[in-house]
């Protein structure tokens, strides 16, 4: 059996090399990374702080917490790392609005 090359992805033929991905700028890597430091504060606060069971019906709720924002953290960073989010080589500039107004210029004060 030979295998033909696939030919289905265009977008690393037309740049010449590898497609241009949105990396740091992309949305779920900056949420990612607060969610998943906001889990490390929290659940170190949950091992080393002052646990209260009478506050929160006997559940730790800063471990808890944490380890949830923690898992939620890298869920998104591992998304964003299977998923990336590739950038168009060619982005065309949006046209003018006609129907928009120009703005006005406000002019100085005749003396």
């Amino acid at each position: 059996m030979s295998h033909s090359p696939d030919t289905s992805d265009d977008r690393s033929t037309e740049t010449g090399g590898a497609p241009h991905k949105a990396g740091l700028f992309d949305i779920r890597n900056i949420i990612g990374a607060l969610m998943a430091l906001y889990g490390v504060i929290l659940t170190l606060a949950g091992l080393l702080g002052e646990h209260e069971p009478r506050k929160t019906g006997d559940v730790n709720a800063n471990l808890w917490t944490g380890l949830c924002l923690l898992a939620l953290g890298l869920g998104f960073l591992g998304w964003a790392k299977l998923r990336p989010i590739i950038v168009p080589p060619d982005v065309e500039p949006p046209d003018d609005d006609p129907t928009r107004p120009a703005p006005q210029r406000k002019r100085p004060p005749a003396h």
